[in-house]
């Protein structure tokens, strides 16, 4: 009893765009690997390097980025979701919620990574953590519409629901894809996790909200 109720103590609200926080530390990171690459390097996730000690990389993955298209499509996901759900949850149980998530996709993936013996595999990019905002948003927001490609009008849980199958799909076909889909699914796991967990609320049952 004593214990959850440490794990749902609340934070005092507050609102400070953590949000464009994290956007200007990922384009910043991926400007300084531009210039160096050693610095995307160190930062990126690498079973062989986590295993010989370089253990920050399950949590400094989700701020490097392989090319200026993937930082967009990230950054873009991570601004349309994460200012509102941010708004709703306070920046402080936001930073807490998408750092979590991500930190438990890039471990999730490491676990993975290790156990198939993919040694030299590379994972970099913020889309674990993304996805956990995109099942955040369906969420808080059940009756949200989202505009896919800005032209489809869909429900935001639909959204999440059909993101989620996709990954599933591409992962038991075992696609051939720089995509980490497992990642995803692990921020969807994480971030699942998370509202009953932290914020004594069932994500399922909001999700099924009419």
């Amino acid at each position: 009893m004593q214990t959850n109720s440490i794990l749902r103590r609340p934070f005092r609200f507050r609102f400070f765009n953590a949000t464009l926080y994290l956007i200007a530390a990922n384009v910043l990171i991926f400007a300084l690997g531009y210039v160096w690459p050693m610095v995307t390097y160190a930062l990126a996730l690498s079973p062989q390097a986590v295993m010989a000690g370089w253990v920050w990389q399950v949590f400094t993955y989700m701020f490097a980025h392989a090319n200026l298209t993937h930082l967009l499509v990230n950054m873009l996901g991570l601004f349309f979701f994460g200012t509102p759900v941010e708004r709703t949850l306070g920046s402080f149980e936001f930073l807490l919620y998408y750092l979590l998530s991500g930190t438990f996709a890039g471990i999730a993936s490491f676990a993975i990574y290790a156990f198939s013996g993919a040694w030299n595999t590379m994972l970099l990019g913020a889309s674990g953590a993304v996805f956990a905002l995109l099942l955040a948003f369906g969420v808080l927001y059940p009756k949200a519409m989202v505009y896919l490609y800005g032209i489809i009008p869909i429900r935001a849980p639909l959204m999440v629901i059909g993101y989620t199958a996709i990954e599933i799909v591409f992962t038991l076909l075992g696609a051939a894809s720089s995509v980490a889909h497992l990642t995803h699914l692990a921020g969807f796991v994480a971030g699942a996790a998370y509202f009953p967990v932290r914020l004594g609320m069932n994500p399922f049952k909001r999700l099924r909200e009419r």
